[in-house]
């Protein structure tokens, strides 16, 4: 049996006679950039995010770099984050000039540990960018209570997770701004990369908004230095469609963890994701712990089935962060992760056959 990572066309031909029209409409119009279709989106995302404003971006790297200079970061500041991430949460970080300052995750969630950020809080500290991994919201009221108390900017990486919740709140409405991203694997993919920025801070999008197109306001009048991060419309266009799908795949996602965590409940050697019981996932990832994790990942290869590593090396080993002067064993729980996480197979179009057979294969390896 063959069971990808993740089946695009499969999804792709529930909806293609959705997309098709939406996408002929942009064609027709010829309005590539900043279009309706992207105004209709913005809007939306911030109802979808219950946020007061979104602005449509580039890329969810974008997202990143586009509030860090809107916020005014810049050579001489520090934010704070967690080594156990995509590159993009610190390469934005990076690129701005500012400093990236780690805090270790919690092992069960693998979101940054709350307890930690207050002691890297210096007077440099300007932001905190927590990212909500895998589609789980990361412990944000003690977040922002040292956000609070340090007049602190929180950025919440939430590209994994548009759509969570936490104790009833979405990602993205918690801190001052929410970044999303669209790049196609995400629960809500676009055609291509896209972002988006939600705040509940009307002032702070409208400044977004400006950055985002170079910083002009009006037309060749700049206050500031922005950059070319606009959405494209065709890309809006399609998001839209996917829009009124989210909450059902969502949906789906979960289900098929249930019944992934039903196969490996007699399998102690397989740790299943902990998701807690006041916040609602999306499982943009399906991530287990396992024994001997590289030479599992071949086995599952070997059978067909589609697996991967969310990450293999944390950040602060990255040879571009050398100067940090961070070193190993410095974050013992994300390197831990970084040698035993493994994403299985959570599309919201798996069938129970190919669940059944993933948990199966992984039960095999474990027992020889």
């Amino acid at each position: 049996m063959k069971v990808p990572l993740l089946d695009l066309k499969a999804q792709f031909a529930t909806i293609k006679d959705e997309i098709m029209p939406a996408l002929e409409a942009v064609m027709a119009g010829q309005y590539f950039i900043n279009g309706p279709e992207c105004e209709e989106l913005e809007k939306a995302i911030a109802a979808y995010s219950d946020c007061a404003v979104a602005v449509g971006v580039s890329s969810g790297s974008d997202a990143l770099l586009t509030t860090l200079m809107t916020l005014g970061i810049a050579r001489g500041d520090e934010v704070i984050t967690t080594p156990y991430t995509f590159f993009a949460t610190v390469g934005s970080i990076w690129r701005t000039g500012a400093k990236p300052v780690f805090v270790d995750i919690e092992p069960e969630t693998c979101n940054i540990v709350p307890a930690g950020i207050e002691a890297a809080v210096t007077e440099k500290t300007k932001a905190i960018i927590p990212v909500h991994l895998y589609g789980q919201m990361a412990e944000m009221d003690p977040i922002m209570d040292v956000a609070r108390k340090h007049n602190l900017y929180v950025i919440e990486d939430a590209a994994q997770s548009i759509g969570s919740i936490y104790k009833g709140r979405k990602a993205g409405s918690i801190g001052t701004v929410g970044c999303f991203s669209f790049f196609p694997s995400k629960n809500l993919g676009g055609l291509g990369d896209g972002g988006m920025v939600v705040t509940t801070d009307v002032e702070l999008g409208e400044k977004l908004a400006i950055f985002r197109n170079h910083g002009s306001e009006p037309k060749y009048y700049h206050k500031w230095v922005g950059g070319n991060f606009r959405l494209d419309t065709i890309q809006a266009a399609g998001l839209l469609v996917k829009l009124r799908h989210l909450d059902d795949w969502s949906a789906r996602r979960r289900a098929n963890a249930a019944r992934y965590n039903e196969l490996f409940a007699d399998c102690q050697a397989v740790t299943a994701p902990t998701v807690r019981d006041y916040n609602v996932t999306i499982f943009n990832q399906y991530v287990i712990r396992v024994p001997r994790r590289d030479r599992c990942r071949e086995f599952l290869k070997e059978k067909g089935i589609g697996c991967e590593v969310y990450y293999p090396r944390s950040l602060h080993e990255q040879e571009c962060f050398r100067e940090l002067g961070y070193k190993r064993g410095d974050f013992p729980a994300s390197e831990k992760a970084a040698d035993e996480t493994l994403a299985l197979p959570i599309y919201p179009e798996l069938t129970g056959e190919q669940i059944e057979y993933v948990a199966a294969k992984v039960k095999e390896f474990l027992a020889e």
